[in-house]
């Protein structure tokens, strides 16, 4: 039913922070015909001829307006992420095309060009802050990359693509989202010998929820990676992996197929970069990333790769020989090798993920996490209350000096219609608001998709898991911990791409020290820490195939630059995908393997010719890590250099700068290599 009312439209509210217990797929496109008239309307005026181009008064006339959209369209985006239904998911797609008309409209507006050009040439660009004048220098270049500068025909064009890959995107993460909760297995309780009890209680929750006897399967991270790692049963690993690895695909219904949306994406990119005057799309991605040429990074990952291949030629032959000896598999496949490691781990270092993970419960986790933040980046966490879109959704305010800095949302457990990984968002950026004269503190969301609690005992998380948590965190901090007031670079906003990890990488560091852990660990039955003996196996299982792990990462992130760097690639897909695993891989996954299909990263998830970004940021963060060894993981000192130099930050400095601020030099790669255990 159409919603006439706006003022009862809680996307058009003035509320402080969304309403996102009160939006329903009803009010979207009533509020976008208004938010997107104001911002319309906030364009034409910024252009007009008695607008002075001024920076404060571009700001406060656009930036106001384009603002207020966009945290609209935040809020529909990230429920569609979080709690997705049919009837959210039509709005979201019926108003994707406006959205992306308006940005790619306003991002190619020469007129606005003009605007921000004549900023810079004025005497007054000589007075603006350092953080003014990198937004001003971001806006310039993001002009021209937004085709700004094209003409008639071509200009008329770079919109079309922009458009068409926004919807192209979107489908991407429809089909997979949509081919990995059609599947299900109902097991017996035979089939699952040596799956652990947690997620045997679970899948039979499962099971009864859906009126069924035994155990609900799916592929969701929960239940498909312990089944692949703990299963005894062969063919039940084999039937997941393969459903697992042809999500998407051609093997499946034709309308969940991604074959021909990434050939249609690679092309339009292709096209988009033709149309810049680039050689190739991976060129246009590098313009605003650390690295400088797609040369410069298949370089750092062709010499990552040689340094790692020894190391992961021994991890497979290993596997391989223990496989065959303790485990009865003469020909090791694809789908026992998350099962043989885990038992080659268990036999070699005498613990298992299982067994750690009893200690790590979610309150106690939480609250040695936030301990860290507390006395490293010298701030307080409190509960706090806003309003929510699932009753496990929590909130929470940063202050320092009772003063506020930042808000989050941590959304911690997985469910149905809420998409798989983890990830932050940003809410809201910090903002000297220039319509109000007020700063506006910067809010996040935090995502992961652990296992819920079951029955009265709290969430159990696994030592990959508690890294995930402070994996996001580390983002969370930087976008809320900033001390820069203008939003195109405060927090994370305008932060090169491939620096953008370093926050993050460099959290999970705490994962692994004793002097953390032993504080944060309870275990779920008797409460007590976590034994030293256990976290000395631990750590010498830390870089147990790192070589394998490593040469994974490089497989994929050569795959995703060859892809976006090599004119005619959207053809040859599947040859340079087998291409890549020829030269990069040790072991081969079987020939009806598709990973691509669901590799959302570069195909819907703005890391096209970016997914060296992780490699390249993790020698960052190992970098910047060894400063910690050095001086104390704990020393304050040491962390309120790091907070000022990296965090407060943010993208008012070139990511190098912040980097050689805060470490006094250019970064290395050996502690990376000592970092995984192959120095």
């Amino acid at each position: 039913m159409p919603m006439t009312d706006t003022a009862a439209n809680p996307l058009l509210t003035s509320s402080p922070l969304p309403l996102f217990d009160a939006i329903r797929p009803e009010h979207v496109s009533p509020a976008l015909d208004v938010l997107l008239a104001d911002a319309n309307a906030a364009l034409e005026t910024a252009v007009a001829a008695d607008t002075p181009a001024d920076y404060v008064t571009l700001s406060r006339t656009l930036t106001v307006a384009t603002e207020r959209l966009g945290s609209a369209w935040g809020a529909i985006g990230h429920l569609k992420g979080v709690a997705d239904t049919p009837e959210l998911r039509a709005a979201f797609n019926e108003n994707l095309p406006r959205i992306t008309e308006f940005y790619t409209r306003q991002g190619a507006d020469e007129r606005l060009y003009a605007k921000y050009k004549a900023i810079a040439a004025s005497p007054a660009a000589a007075t603006l802050s350092a953080p003014r004048q990198q937004a001003l220098s971001h806006w310039l270049r993001d002009f021209v990359l937004s085709g700004a500068e094209l003409q008639g025909e071509a200009k008329v064009r770079f919109a079309q693509i922009q458009e068409r890959l926004a919807e192209l995107s979107q489908a991407f993460s429809e089909h997979v989202l949509d081919a990995t909760d059609s599947f299900s297995y109902l097991a017996t309780s035979d089939e699952l010998a040596g799956v652990p009890a947690d997620v045997q209680a679970a899948t039979r929750a499962a099971a009864e929820a859906a009126g069924e006897t035994g155990h609900k399967l799916t592929l969701h991270m929960p239940v498909y990676l312990p089944v692949m790692q703990y299963a005894e049963n062969r063919p039940l690993r084999e039937r997941l992996y393969t459903a697992y690895v042809t999500r998407a695909c051609e093997a499946g219904p034709a309308e969940r197929d991604n074959t021909p949306v990434m050939a249609e994406i690679l092309r339009l990119k292709q096209e988009e970069a033709a149309l810049l005057g680039y050689p190739s799309y991976a060129d246009v991605s590098l313009v605003a990333k650390m690295a400088e040429s797609p040369k410069q990074v298949t370089d750092f990952l062709r010499d990552l790769a040689a340094r790692a291949r020894p190391y992961a030629e021994k991890d497979l032959a290993e596997l391989r020989e223990f496989a065959a000896k303790e485990l009865g598999l003469s020909e090791l496949q694809s789908w026992d090798v998350s099962f043989a490691s885990e038992k080659l781990k268990e036999a070699r270092y005498a613990f298992s993920d299982q067994e750690v993970k009893q200690y790590f419960t979610e309150p106690k986790v939480l609250a040695g996490l936030f301990r860290i933040i507390e006395t490293l980046f010298e701030v307080a966490i409190r509960p706090d209350s806003a309003p929510v879109w699932h009753e496990s959704v929590r909130f929470y305010r940063i202050e320092r000096g009772g003063e506020l800095i930042g808000q989050f949302y941590l959304d911690p457990y997985a469910r149905p219609g809420k998409r798989p990984g983890a990830w932050m968002d940003d809410v809201k950026g910090r903002w000297l608001r220039p319509d109000t004269g007020t700063l506006q503190t910067p809010v996040a969301h935090l995502v992961c998709n652990f296992s819920a609690p079951v029955g009265a005992k709290p969430a159990l998380l696994t030592h990959d898991e508690v890294q995930t948590l402070f994996h996001e965190f580390g983002h969370g901090l930087h976008h809320m911990l900033t001390q820069v007031a203008d939003l195109g670079v405060s927090g994370i906003s305008g932060v090169e791409w491939d620096a953008v990890e370093l926050p993050s990488q460099f959290m999970e560091n705490f994962c692994w020290e004793w002097e953390v852990l032993k504080h944060m660990t309870a275990h779920v039955d008797t409460g007590e820490a976590l034994p030293r003996a256990l976290f000395d196996k631990m750590i010498a299982a830390k870089n147990f195939q790192s070589g394998l792990m490593t040469l994974r990462q490089v497989e994929f992130a050569l795959l995703d630059m060859r892809l976006h760097a090599e004119p005619g690639s959207d053809a040859r897909i599947q040859q340079i995908v087998d291409a890549v695993r020829d030269e990069v891989a040790v072991m081969k996954p079987p020939a009806f393997n598709r990973f691509q299909h669901t590799f959302s990263h570069i195909f819907a998830g703005g890391y096209a010719a970016g997914y060296y970004s992780y490699k390249w940021a993790e020698l960052l963060s190992a970098d910047a890590w060894s400063a910690f060894e050095e001086e104390g993981v704990l020393n304050p000192e040491t962390g309120r250099r790091y907070r000022r130099e990296i965090l407060e930050a943010g993208g008012a400095r070139d990511a190098i700068d912040n980097f050689k601020a805060f470490r006094g030099r250019e970064p290395k790669i050996d502690a990376l290599l000592r970092h995984q255990g192959m120095a």
